[in-house]
């Protein structure tokens, strides 16, 4: 068995979405398919729905909580999205990272931004719906909002799709098993890059190189 000097950096890994393109369940099938990802709990002060769970769903906190959290820069990242806050806790991302996990950011594009200046090698996806018209179909579907809160939230996602271009990876769900496969490819790809093998298979690429 590895030691932990022995173990590879995990990988960051930002998954960005408009509201209503399917990024959670497209999130939760890739945990369900790769066990080597995992996903980062967000910190929010939103009240908590009916089904959700303290420290599954979310670590649900009062607005005075996130207030001093963010105060002492216990935070990678944080937003306002809809009234209220979101964030990600700085030390367990680095704690996950440093015990070799591949971890999942589910965030908004401006908590990817954010995440992007202090982690440039993170591997960036934007998910995007195939038309307006799905998108709005999605969001009615739901049935978690009022007519005029989906209005707000279509105007909120065609501001936010205008920043697909800051991403690396850019996915449309139209067919959920198609994008779900090609999410599963960025992964994997990702994992096989020049540097992270460097590092993952050190001894082998010094026995083959070695001089004869």
């Amino acid at each position: 068995m590895s030691s932990k000097t022995d173990t590879v950096q995990g990988q960051l890994i930002v998954i960005a979405a408009p509201s209503g393109a399917g990024k959670s369940s497209l999130v939760n099938a890739m945990l369900e398919a790769d066990p080597l990802l995992s996903l980062s709990i967000s910190h929010t002060t939103r009240p908590m729905r009916p089904g959700e769970t303290q420290g599954e769903h979310y670590q649900f906190v009062s607005p005075d909580e996130f207030r001093e959290a963010a105060d002492n820069d216990e935070f990678l990242e944080h937003a306002r999205v809809f009234g209220h806050w979101y964030a990600t806790s700085r030390v367990s991302v680095a704690t996950a990272l440093d015990n070799g996990q591949d971890i999942i950011l589910e965030i908004d594009w401006q908590g990817a931004r954010q995440v992007g200046q202090q982690f440039p090698d993170c591997c960036r996806i934007f998910i995007l719906p195939p038309s307006v018209k799905a998108l709005r179909e999605r969001l009615v579907k739901r049935g978690q909002d009022e007519p005029e809160v989906i209005e707000r939230r279509m105007r909120k996602a065609r501001r936010e799709m205008e920043h697909f271009h800051e991403f690396d990876y850019l996915v449309i769900n139209d067919q959920f098993e198609q994008a779900l496969g090609e999410l599963l490819n960025i992964t994997g790809c990702m994992r096989l890059r020049t540097p992270i093998q460097r590092r993952r298979h050190q001894k082998v690429l010094v026995e083959l190189l070695k001089s004869q």
